[in-house]
């Protein structure tokens, strides 16, 4: 009974101890009566919501010492706020704002973002990441070794390129997975594929320069180009890729998803790979090979990224933990031409100074023991465990033209003539499955119909049984 007893003091002094306030302090005016001046500024303080209802009031002692004023002025400050019914006194605890106390509307702050942004996604999102119990379980094992004994790393600001130890294990990675021609030294950790092409934007090109993109696109791709200036072309893709005869010839650069193609699928030829890096090379242009999800294959193994095949360094690589991950990891990476490295870990250094170690150190065990390979294993099952339950329910629905992708984590879904793109999106987030239009993805071309679906971070049967009721409501349509 005596240690229940001691149990329930110790909460009860943690529940009534007050916060800092060294943001709450109230502003006295210079000259004039302090008690009624305090009782103003306490008063509004409560009123405004900044002193919550039940909150604790800091010791008329304290409040003194920070106001250089009488502690007798606190005391009579107080006891008006009492007498009013906005502060109740707990004899042995304190004064405390009271529960129920008048507030003042405050003016509604104006809406700058769509609060659908934070929602939980529907079923069918992209970019929705798998939760693998086993990989997050022994996540939480490695960073609770690496809190337990952290190394100096995490204590002060480090390589901008990111911890050796992680480019070390991602180049041995890179080169048995992926085929990629790259060095510790080569690699730049960033946070993502999104920071990737930012920096890549923002340290390669100026203003006004010109830029090709598949099309249709990746839009948040045509996003970094455009919001850094530069001018965005389109490059048609058919069943062999992107086409690079049809570049514009002001082009510097060429945006790819050579492996699976965003959003159509389609994995780029080799004459077409052969084609674009001899493009690179007689015009001094660039190419960004987006790698976002080769993992992710059904049908044999992983397909080999085109940086690999190019003798003459003009292929800029990236990739992200993102997808084969989770998203909330914030890691990727860059393989950079050594003439473009100096530049683009200054920017890194200037912008962000450095990736986050102690995920670094984490995800590097996570490589060198071998698990992050058991995972992948795990993490294509689930996936495509996934696609064939969000074929189930399409395929109720006679309307739609659906191919089978043997990779990636979304496929495209076509529609008759008589239905826009834009109609089925409503009709699908109503029925309870999230799709993208895929005529927004146009960037040049004439926009195609057709519906992109996610499969990934979600339950077969959820996503089975959200497709059903879309394809339902299709046939009634």
């Amino acid at each position: 009974m005596t240690l229940d007893r001691k149990s329930t003091n110790s909460r009860r002094k943690i529940q009534t101890n007050s916060p800092d306030w060294s943001t709450l302090v109230p502003v006295l005016p210079a000259a004039g009566k302090r008690t009624p001046a305090l009782y103003r500024e306490l008063r509004r303080l409560i009123e405004a919501g900044t002193l919550p209802a039940g909150g604790k009031l800091p010791t008329s002692r304290d409040l003194a010492a920070r106001l250089a004023i009488a502690r007798g002025s606190v005391v009579a400050a107080f006891e008006m706020l009492i007498a009013e019914g906005y502060a109740v006194a707990r004899p042995g605890a304190g004064t405390f704002v009271a529960d129920r106390v008048p507030t003042v509307r405050q003016a509604a702050a104006p809406a700058t973002m769509d609060d659908a942004a934070v929602r939980m996604p529907l079923p069918g999102t992209l970019g929705v990441a798998m939760a693998d119990a086993r990989t997050l379980s022994l996540f939480r094992t490695l960073l609770n070794r690496h809190l337990a004994r952290p190394g100096p790393e995490h204590f002060h600001y480090g390589d901008p390129r990111g911890g050796a130890a992680l480019r070390q294990a991602l180049a041995a990675y890179l080169r048995q997975a992926r085929g990629v021609r790259c060095t510790a030294q080569s690699i730049v950790l960033t946070s993502g594929t999104q920071q990737g092409l930012d920096l890549v934007a923002r340290s390669l090109f100026a203003p006004g320069e010109r830029v090709m993109i598949e099309d249709p696109c990746y839009p948040s791709a045509r996003a970094a180009f455009i919001g850094n200036g530069l001018a965005v072309s389109g490059l048609p893709v058919d069943g062999e890729g992107a086409d690079i005869a049809r570049a514009v010839p002001e082009a510097r650069a060429v945006y790819v998803t050579p492996s699976h193609q965003f959003p159509l699928g389609v994995t780029m030829s080799m004459r077409r790979r052969l084609a674009l890096i001899d493009w690179a090379r007689e015009t001094g242009g660039w190419i960004i090979e987006d790698d976002y999800d080769s993992e992710f294959r059904y049908a044999g193994p992983p397909l080999a990224a085109m940086q690999g095949m190019d003798d003459s360094g003009r292929v800029i690589y990236l990739g992200t933990f993102s997808k084969v991950l989770f998203p909330g990891l914030r890691l990727g990476y860059a393989v950079l031409p050594e003439p473009l490295l100096e530049r683009i870990v200054a920017l890194r250094a200037r912008s962000d100074r450095s990736p986050p170690t102690l995920a670094e150190a984490a995800l590097t065990d996570l490589i060198r023991e071998g698990h992050f390979a058991a995972h992948l294993r795990r993490a294509r099952r689930q996936a495509q465990s996934a696609r064939d339950g969000l074929l189930e329910g399409l395929h109720m629905a006679t309307c739609l033209a659906v191919t089978v992708p043997d990779q990636g984590l979304h496929l495209v879904a076509g529609l008759p003539e008589s239905v826009p793109d834009t109609l089925a999106v409503d009709i699908a987030r109503k029925a309870g499955l999230g799709v993208r239009a895929l005529s927004a993805m146009a960037v040049t071309q004439p926009p195609r119909q057709g519906l992109v679906i996610g499969f990934s971070g979600f339950a077969p049967e959820v996503l089975r049984d959200a497709a059903s009721c879309f394809s339902a409501a299709l046939a009634r349509l």
